[in-house]
C-alpha cells in the first residue's frame, strides 16, 4: 500500500511569522484532506529556527498524530539539528537526510 504523502517546503526563518502559515498548512491539511497519511515537511531552504518554529513543529505533530497521520521531517542544517538534539525533539521526530530517502525508505515499506 502506497502511502499518500504531502510536502511542506519552508523557506527562510522558521519564526513566529513562518509558525503561523505553517500551522495554517497543517489545519488545512487535517481539515481538507483526507487521503494525506503523512505531511513531510522538507527544511532545505530553511536557514533558521526559533522556539516559535519548534512549537509550531510539536503542535503540528500531535494535531497529526490526534488523527491518525504522521509529521516527519528531512534536510535540516546544522542549527536546526543542534536545536532538535538540546531539545530532545530528535527523538520524537523521524528525521530523513532529505527529501529521496525519504521515499526510497517510505517506499520500500
Amino acid at each position: 500500500m502506497t502511502q499518500q504523502v504531502k510536502v511542506i517546503q519552508l523557506n527562510g526563518n522558521l519564526d513566529s511569522t513562518q509558525s503561523q502559515n505553517f500551522r495554517e498548512k497543517i489545519t488545512e491539511i487535517i481539515e481538507g484532506e483526507k487521503i494525506t497519511k503523512i505531511v513531510l515537511v522538507d527544511f532545505k531552504n530553511v536557514t533558521f529556527m526559533d522556539s516559535s518554529g519548534l512549537g509550531a513543529l510539536v503542535l503540528a505533530f500531535k494535531a497529526l498524530k490526534s488523527v491518525d497521520r504522521k509529521l516527519v521531517v528531512c534536510s535540516i542544517n546544522e542549527q536546526v539539528r543542534i536545536l532538535f538534539e538540546l531539545t530532545g525533539m530528535d527523538k520524537v521526530f523521524e528525521i530523513f537526510p532529505n527529501e529521496e530517502e525519504f521515499h526510497k525508505i517510505v517506499i520500500s515499506k
